[in-house]
């Protein structure tokens, strides 16, 4: 829009783009709006003269042509809020110069003009918020694939570093620093995944902040990236705390509870995060297979199983030797095995087993006495003691008697 000498007061004549009033009232409402530039009126305001003067009503790709504008607002990082405070700041801006244009009207001309300019307002305003949405919900469905492309990369450690270093920079990780990970599996089906990752996102931004941490779901469960420089003075705390704070906002939620929580090691670098991730998960599948009572479970706290499973031919060769005659029992080994685990987790004392098993305690001493007669280990022998032990935790880490044992 040029400058062009101003219309004198009263001359009814269709205001054109380029009249100098309009530009003018097109950088009031810009300063109006905070700064918003004034290319994202477009041809709104030749528009509203236009229905002010004429009556014309706003055609649909002129309506078309103000959503684009709204969608380039939003492209551009400009909140909407400032956006329609441009629109309205023009309107009620153009308004008040409209009577010096058509004075000689009488009121009920005034006001057609009035009801005509306030029908493209509306159509407008509710166009480009429309067109604004829009661009908001394509931002954020493009930024969520991104970060789950991201995440996924991150968790294989396979990928290219320079190309991560640079992908992970617009989400605020710093790929040189010492991470975690931690994962959250829900009792069924993840519930409401994007209500869930809010929830936690607020959490954990509010207590380690918004740089360093990512939030995403994975194959149904849900992952958290987060710094771990906090952990090096007592990494066994800083890493139970990460997951009782999960642990507790999702409990809050009304679906998916219990919740299990399982956190990894803290490792430097981008391949410590995939490091993490994995003891993360193996840690999740022992506590399910363990059936530990803690809801939050560390990786720490389970290496002796880790270790037991390096050896996987021997844990196998273990389980067989010591614990497969008990399937020849009435009602197959799976009761007997619990019977064991119940016995050694309460310090071989019967009567707390019985507790734990719900059940009598000459049921478990009956049990206990039937594992000797079948296997020839006494588990009341601290001699025996052990090697059982040992394979009760192989077949639970293998889910024997569930599954059948790997060849």
């Amino acid at each position: 829009m040029s400058g062009r000498t101003r219309r004198p007061p009263g001359r009814q004549a269709e205001p054109g783009p380029e009249d100098a009033w309009l530009v003018e009232v097109a950088e009031g409402a810009s300063r109006d709006a905070g700064g918003v530039p004034v290319q994202l009126l477009g041809d709104y305001l030749p528009l509203l003269a236009d229905a002010a003067v004429h009556g014309r009503q706003v055609k649909k790709r002129e309506l078309d042509a103000v959503g684009l504008l709204g969608r380039q607002a939003a492209e551009q990082g400009i909140s909407a809020g400032r956006v329609v405070q441009l629109y309205l700041s023009a309107a009620r801006r153009l308004w008040q110069d409209l009577p010096m244009v058509v004075r000689s009207r009488d009121r009920e001309a005034v006001r057609d003009a009035a009801s005509a300019v306030l029908q493209v307002v509306d159509k407008a305003v509710a166009t480009l918020a429309e067109g604004y949405a829009d661009a908001r919900r394509d931002l954020v469905r493009r930024e969520e694939t991104l970060r789950r492309e991201l995440i996924d990369d991150l968790l294989r450690g396979d990928s290219d570093l320079g190309a991560l270093v640079e992908r992970a920079e617009p989400f605020g990780l710093d790929l040189a620093r010492v991470h975690q990970v931690a994962l959250a599996a829900p009792s069924r089906r993840l519930p409401d995944a994007d209500a869930a990752i809010s929830a936690l996102e607020a959490v954990v931004f509010d207590r380690l902040g918004d740089r360093d941490v990512l939030v995403a779901t994975k194959d149904g469960l849900l992952v958290v990236i987060a710094p771990a420089e906090a952990a090096e003075a007592d990494p066994m705390e800083a890493s139970n705390e990460l997951g009782r704070l999960m642990h507790g906002e999702l409990s809050r939620r009304p679906r998916g509870r219990p919740w299990r929580v399982a956190v990894g090691r803290p490792h430097p670098g981008l391949y410590g995060i995939a490091r993490s991730y994995e003891e993360a998960r193996e840690a999740l599948t022992m506590a399910g297979r363990l059936n530990t009572d803690d809801p939050v479970v560390n990786a720490h706290d389970l290496l002796i199983y880790r270790v037991l499973l390096r050896d996987q031919p021997a844990i196998v060769d273990l389980v067989q030797a010591v614990l497969t005659p008990l399937a020849r029992a009435r009602g197959g080994a799976a009761p007997l095995v619990d019977t064991l685990d119940a016995y050694f987790a309460t310090g071989t004392v019967a009567t707390e087993a019985a507790k734990r098993l719900h059940v009598s305690v000459r049921t478990v001493t009956y049990r206990l006495d039937r594992i000797k007669t079948l296997t020839g280990y006494d588990p009341a022998d601290p001699a025996h003691r052990f090697t059982l032990q040992a394979a009760v935790l192989g077949a639970k880490m293998l889910n024997w008697p569930q599954e059948p044992l790997p060849g």
